[in-house]
């Protein structure tokens, strides 16, 4: 009988992250579409060496830009922010103050020489806290392209007054070129199990991966539409991967700061 409850929870859970995947490729379909032409446009615009840089200020929303980063399939060209601020690597308790507080966003994109030219991805599960409405104004004023990736809903639903607003009060999707929504719920976690006061089962992780993860592939085609081949690592567990994956290391080490 507990098995049978165990199997019914994970259905539900595998049922809720599937509605909301299946929400983003319906509905954000567009979205997705246009941001995978910017990143075309930039590499074959700029060169085959230009970065895309992909930034998530917000302890779990660091996974979403390791996600996409040095990643079997994905694009060489994409270069993460791995600022220590906010890495849970740093402490749960310090990510959360620091992604609080203001004009540290503005730091990290300054220190990382960000300017016009540039293509920013900025993605947050809620699109609300400090450091990531400071990076996008600061990317805004410094004449980059932002694409933002965060759950309109959350933000719209949080109040003004939350602790972890920016001063100025605003919400990633106002800010940038380009908005993905990704869904995510207020709250983030899904599941319900009776006799347990707080929803569990978090889903915003899910949400961020295969919405970054269907950009670059529709980017990649994109690229390859265009007659550009596009430059993808290759696991270096599989066959010949650390020697396909050293025809790139030369060009964009000293290059990708995290590399």
């Amino acid at each position: 009988m507990q098995n049978g409850r165990h199997t019914s929870l994970m259905r539900t859970y595998a049922e809720q992250v599937a509605g909301l995947i299946g929400r983003i490729g319906s509905e954000e379909a567009d979205a997705i579409g246009a941001a995978a032409e910017l990143i075309a446009d930039h590499i074959t615009r700029h060169g085959a060496d230009r970065l895309i840089y992909v930034y998530g200020p917000g302890g779990h929303s660091n996974l979403a830009a390791q996600e996409v980063f040095f990643r079997a399939g994905g694009l060489v060209n994409v270069s993460a922010i791995l600022d220590e601020g906010t890495l849970l690597s740093g402490g749960a308790l310090r990510s959360m103050a620091i992604e609080r507080t203001p004009g540290y966003g503005r730091v990290v994109i300054e220190d990382n020489r960000l300017g016009a030219g540039d293509l920013l991805i900025l993605v947050n599960a809620y699109g609300i806290n400090a450091a990531l409405i400071d990076a996008a104004l600061t990317a805004r004023e410094r004449g980059v392209t932002v694409i933002g990736v965060s759950s309109r809903e959350h933000a719209d639903r949080t109040a003004p007054g939350h602790p972890a607003r920016h001063p100025t009060k605003q919400n990633l999707h106002d800010l940038v070129d380009l908005h993905i929504d990704t869904k995510v719920p207020v709250g983030d976690a899904v599941l319900e199990i009776e006799g347990v006061p707080e929803r569990v089962g978090a889903i915003s992780t899910f949400a961020n991966a295969y919405t970054l993860n269907c950009v670059m592939a529709a980017a990649i085609a994109e690229l390859a539409e265009r007659g550009t081949v596009p430059e993808i690592w290759r696991s270096g567990n599989a066959p010949d991967g650390d020697e396909r994956n050293g025809l790139f290391l030369d060009r964009f080490r000293g290059r990708v700061r995290w590399l």
